[in-house]
């Protein structure tokens, strides 16, 4: 992620580094922003000695210590890996300017997580934000198995859709199929989509842990929003709640012509432009 931040990225691109689980970092004109970063191992200290341990299976790219600079952070839900109490309170205190995303539903749970109030700055699906002269984030909404809402209509999950001038990228949170889901995307134009890959099952969901979308429902869902390009995550985080990465690469090789899967290497980082065809450019650097 350091590399991301200290890299000469040409006009009008956008940078992009995964930070495991659902987390990246983003530089889009003039914009350092993060996406739900887990960079602690909270979950493993929370659930030590239970049925799932939470042990993370590979290592936080960076010391949330050592990240400063920052303009914003959002986080789709409260789930402990998107809202960690672990990494946004040091997050906060190393970045006084920072601002901090969260679902309006989840302001609460954000303030006992550790953020400063004064620099939470609740949404809800529908709304608008404005990150900067050129940059502006649509809010939608996202089922992690079932869309959820409050008695004032606030939703607890969300997704967010981030509008730079030459390019769209869209972060689903964690979330499955639902009714008019493409439909929503299909007006936004969205060049890029982040999708968590790792599925679901009647076994994880009797357990109490909900599930998103199989790398198949992400890429028919991209086919049927006309999103040229698919970057795969949550997988890889925890022994119980992650796909075979080996059969992630066979479903990432069946894309279709004019379509580009990407599973992210924390090691690298991605330079996306909008290529003179239309079709998004994403180059590993």
């Amino acid at each position: 992620m350091q590399r991301l931040w200290r890299a000469s990225l040409p006009a009008g691109s956008v940078g992009l580094a995964w930070l495991g689980q659902a987390g990246f970092a983003v530089r889009c004109e003039g914009c350092r922003l993060l996406i739900d970063p887990y960079l602690s191992d909270s979950l493993a200290e929370k659930y030590r000695g239970t049925e799932f341990p939470h042990v993370r299976l590979m290592p936080a790219p960076v010391d949330p210590g050592q990240i400063q600079g920052l303009d914003w952070v959002f986080c789709t839900h409260r789930h402990s890996d998107h809202m960690d109490p672990g990494s946004l309170p040091v997050l906060a205190q190393n970045n006084s300017a920072c601002r901090f995303v969260v679902p309006r539903a989840e302001r609460e749970a954000a303030l006992k997580a550790g953020l400063p109030a004064e620099r939470t700055v609740a949404v809800n699906a529908g709304e608008s934000l404005s990150l900067s002269e050129d940059v502006t984030v649509k809010v939608v909404a996202a089922a992690h198995e079932t869309l959820k809402a409050n008695e004032r209509g606030e939703h607890h999950i969300l997704g967010f859709i981030f509008k730079t001038p030459r390019l769209v990228l869209y972060h689903s949170g964690d979330c499955v199929p639902y009714d008019g889901l493409a439909a929503e995307l299909l007006r936004h134009k969205i060049d890029v989509a982040l999708l968590p890959v790792n599925g679901r099952d009647a076994w994880r969901t009797s357990r109490g842990i909900a599930g998103n979308f199989t790398f198949a429902e992400a890429r028919r869902l991209c086919a049927d929003a006309h999103i040229r390009c698919l970057v795969a995550h949550h997988f890889g985080m925890f022994a119980f709640n992650t796909p075979s990465v080996a059969e992630l690469r066979q479903e990432a090789s069946r894309a279709a012509i004019g379509h580009a899967c990407v599973l992210p290497t924390l090691e690298s980082y991605y330079l996306l432009e909008q290529g003179h065809s239309g079709m998004p450019s994403v180059v590993e650097i």
